[in-house]
């Protein structure tokens, strides 16, 4: 790790509930070098994965109690004002956002712990000169209005982009229908990488915290299966907590685009054997057995000389991974639809069907289907 760097903080968490996780959450995030000093008197915004509606059990958002635990600590600390905010998948609404709150237990959280729960759906402009590729980003109100960014992520695997970690949550700083778009903007993954990491410089989280009490292996972030991991951990620089869990789930950091393009801009090392590493450290070692995504293996673009990359693309468009409807399991909600930045999927007698000719890989469809109907197909080539 460079000797500037952050520690990343470990703490045992057997279980979600209130007498493990206490002690376990402010072990971390006072190891990681975080202080009361720099919270008493600032406006606090907790961003969790919300990004659908899920019962907390099935470990595609954010634990409530870990939320909780989280907000309390910070009013604790002399915190003017803490809000829990996320922008989900979908429609950025106030009705959307309340079902979603009430489902994933944020609730629950907020009147257990004395957060208040976001209904302010606008949106701030912010703009960073330095960024690669995007110099101006919408940023939701709550987000953009606080003093401190804290972020609560999940620990997931994710179809794109592998690893859904500290950065790719700030993706939920993007307000509603403004992430599909992003999408459009950067289909290849590289470049998604790269606006993620201009994302994270623009918000600049003060301190990143990861919910591993269970996790999502398997084709997450929303289809995967729970994984018992049984910690949490924190760290004030996400580009080095992502390489660290890039590890711990036994995946290549070459295989996680924002990892990637953070390395290229020298904001994380090449390898997680340096880091700095704090409390419960047995818990940074490979996770034996995790399960990978099985789209996270293939991406001829990204390592095609740009000159070959017309005549490749045609490869790619025929052996990458891709979204399948199982129309048995399909309702007809059309929320896959809804999601598609490339707008190739309708509803044909009540079922959804995609269009494959204008289908840009993104896995949105996957993510946001409510009933798990949607699975990631891989060409048996990779297989053998």
């Amino acid at each position: 790790m460079r000797e500037s760097g952050y520690p990343i903080a470990f703490a045992a968490a057997a279980d979600y509930t209130r007498e493990s996780l206490v002690p376990a959450l402010e072990q971390v995030v006072r190891q990681s070098g975080f202080a009361p000093d720099q919270v008493a008197g600032r406006t606090v915004l907790l961003k969790p994965n919300l990004l659908m509606k899920r019962r907390p059990e099935e470990a595609t958002t954010t634990h409530p109690l870990v939320v909780e635990a989280a907000a309390r600590l910070l009013l604790d600390w002399g915190a003017a004002r803490v809000t829990i905010a996320d922008s989900p998948g979908g429609p950025y609404t106030k009705p959307l956002l309340h079902g979603i709150y009430e489902t994933c237990g944020m609730t629950e959280a907020a009147r257990q712990s004395g957060a208040a729960l976001n209904e302010d759906t606008g949106f701030t402009t912010l703009r960073r000169e330095e960024n690669r590729l995007v110099r101006e980003f919408s940023i939701i109100n709550p987000v953009a209005e606080a003093d401190l960014l804290v972020s609560v992520c999940k620990l997931k695997t994710h179809s794109m982009t592998t690893l859904s970690g500290g950065v790719k949550n700030l993706f939920g700083c993007i307000p509603g229908l403004q992430k599909p778009e992003l999408h459009l903007r950067f289909p290849d993954k590289s470049d998604f990488g790269e606006m993620l990491v201009d994302l994270a410089l623009t918000v600049q989280p003060a301190l990143t915290l990861v919910d591993a009490v269970v996790g999502m292996e398997g084709d997450g972030p929303s289809g995967g299966s729970p994984r018992k991991l049984g910690f949490l951990a924190a760290c004030r620089d996400p580009f080095l907590l992502d390489l660290c869990l890039a590890q711990i789930i036994g995946v290549s950091p070459a295989s996680v685009p924002t990892i990637a393009a953070a390395q290229k801009r020298g904001l994380c090392p090449e390898s997680a054997a340096g880091l700095s590493l704090a409390g419960a450290v047995q818990f940074a070692q490979p996770v034996p057995g995790f399960v990978p995504p099985h789209a996270k293996s293939v991406d001829f673009l990204s390592h095609t000389p740009r000159l070959l990359r017309p005549a490749v693309s045609r490869l790619w468009d025929h052996f990458t991974p891709r979204p399948v409807i199982r129309p048995a399991d399909c309702i007809g909600c059309g929320r896959c639809a809804e999601s598609c930045p490339a707008h190739t999927i309708t509803l044909e007698q009540h079922k959804a069907h995609i269009h494959y000719d204008r289908c840009i890989h993104c896995y949105c469809c996957h993510e946001m289907c409510p009933v798990r109907a949607i699975e990631i197909r891989r060409t048996r080539f990779f297989d053998l």
